[in-house]
């Protein structure tokens, strides 16, 4: 399986670009991982309402741009439908069983996704009512979608 994560930004801070090199390396037993960044915008203090849509329209033209055809297309939206990890598990395996063999996972900006990558997408997920920091956010589904690919090859992991 091929496991893409289109991301809105760069990772700044030393320890989450750790922290997703180590899963990275971990993931590579079960899967091929690639990580694309595309630019982020920059918001500027007190934007309205018509900069910040503009904002992610241009955002969402990299997005895109970056998803391969014939990819499953995931986005990560608070709207999404929430899983538990042996939830999220099982929707990976049955996704496979039906011959999906590449899912691309979207996480958007700081101002989240433009309505046309939700209009791509063929499954919105939510791991939170919350609102998390995007570049946080990369690790977390790093982290989950490790702990999928244990939990369908019955290797243990913490719950």
């Amino acid at each position: 399986m091929k496991v893409t994560l289109v991301c809105v930004g760069r990772l700044k801070e030393k320890f989450y670009r750790e922290a997703v090199e180590e899963y990275a390396r971990r993931l590579s037993k079960y899967c091929r991982l690639e990580i694309v960044e595309v630019d982020d915008e920059k918001t500027p203090e007190g934007a309205g309402q018509l900069l910040c849509e503009k904002i992610m329209e241009r955002e969402a033209a990299r997005i895109l741009d970056r998803i391969r055809a014939g990819s499953f297309v995931c986005t990560l939206e608070i709207q999404g439908k929430k899983l538990s990890s042996v939830g999220l598990a099982e929707w990976m395996r049955d996704l496979t069983v039906k011959g999906v063999s590449h899912i691309t996972f979207v996480i958007g900006g700081s101002l989240g996704l433009h309505a046309s990558v939700r209009a791509r997408s063929d499954f919105a997920l939510s791991f939170s009512d919350m609102t998390f920091p995007h570049q946080l956010m990369r690790v977390i589904l790093c982290e989950q979608i490790y702990r999928s690919f244990r939990i369908l090859s019955g290797e243990p992991y913490h719950k």
